[in-house]
């Protein structure tokens, strides 16, 4: 039975609306839906991950591969660790194809998908997960600061979309978009990053609303998944205290919640996904 994002699904529940009177005869004009439990199968799928040479975003790519995707793996100047993600998807036995674009170019963002779609053949999903994250005190920020910040977290992943938006209409696709705790806090030291990532979930709630039925459109807001590099044990063991889970995440906890909306999420559209372990009600 197809579901209101054309994936295919199967039901065997019972019809979920029931009359008033159970005498009353039923109406010929409209039928009943049916609840439906639905799940969709990755393999074969053709997904555009952007950011993929590093970190969440490459653990995302790697994820989709393993769950059976074919993988448009975009890159701007990590091209090292792209190849790596390549070499990853590979081993999965997946396909992978990889794609260079400055996306703070609106005109590279836009054509994006259509170079990820020559490239496998079409496609299926779009995961948004290039980003940038700097360090600055608002007396310090620049105009170039906050237009860089601006321009790869939150205006790229508008003109990525737009560009794909023809062919996931033509497979009834669908969109993830990363954000972060910063859409819901705020962080004195990252000011224009919050800003970015509460920008992101508003356009998330957009492109789902103008988007729909055709295509589903979500987010995923990670917490403290991968805490920068130079952060020794103690900082580590700090923040895992501040979580209720008393534990830091995974890049795998978000690559978990990715699928969710990509396979089981045929009735949720324009909502974003916590995963922090509980920190933003601390």
């Amino acid at each position: 039975m197809p579901t209101c994002a054309g994936w295919s699904s199967t039901s065997s529940s019972p019809p979920c609306c029931f009359s008033r009177a159970t005498t009353r005869r039923p109406s010929r004009a409209r039928s009943c839906p049916s609840r439906v439990t639905s799940s969709v199968e990755l393999v074969g799928r053709r997904a555009l991950v952007t950011g993929a040479g590093r970190r969440v975003g490459q653990a995302i790519a790697v994820g989709l591969a393993r769950a059976g995707c074919d993988v448009a793996v975009h890159y701007r100047g990590s091209a090292a660790g792209a190849g790596e993600t390549g070499e990853r998807i590979r081993a999965a036995g997946r396909r992978a194809e990889l794609v260079q674009a400055d996306l703070r170019d609106a005109a590279a963002a836009r054509a994006l998908a259509d170079q990820a779609a020559r490239a496998l053949g079409g496609l299926d999903i779009l995961v948004n997960s290039a980003g940038v994250m700097r360090e600055q005190r608002v007396e310090d920020v620049t105009p170039e600061g906050w237009d860089k910040t601006l321009d790869l977290n939150l205006r790229a992943y508008f003109f990525v979309a737009q560009g794909a938006i023809p062919h996931l209409r033509r497979t009834k696709g669908r969109i993830v978009n990363l954000a972060d705790e910063a859409a819901f806090e705020v962080w004195p030291g990252y000011v224009p990053h919050c800003v970015s990532k509460a920008g992101v979930v508003m356009l998330t709630k957009g492109l789902a609303r103008v988007l729909a039925p055709d295509i589903t459109v979500n987010a995923v807001a990670p917490g403290a998944v991968l805490p920068p590099d130079a952060w020794d044990d103690k900082a580590r063991q700090r923040l895992a205290r501040t979580t209720p889970l008393q534990r830091l995440g995974s890049p795998d906890d978000v690559v978990q919640a990715v699928r969710y909306l990509l396979e089981g999420g045929d009735y949720v559209t324009g909502t974003t996904l916590v995963v922090d372990g509980g920190r933003l009600i601390r």
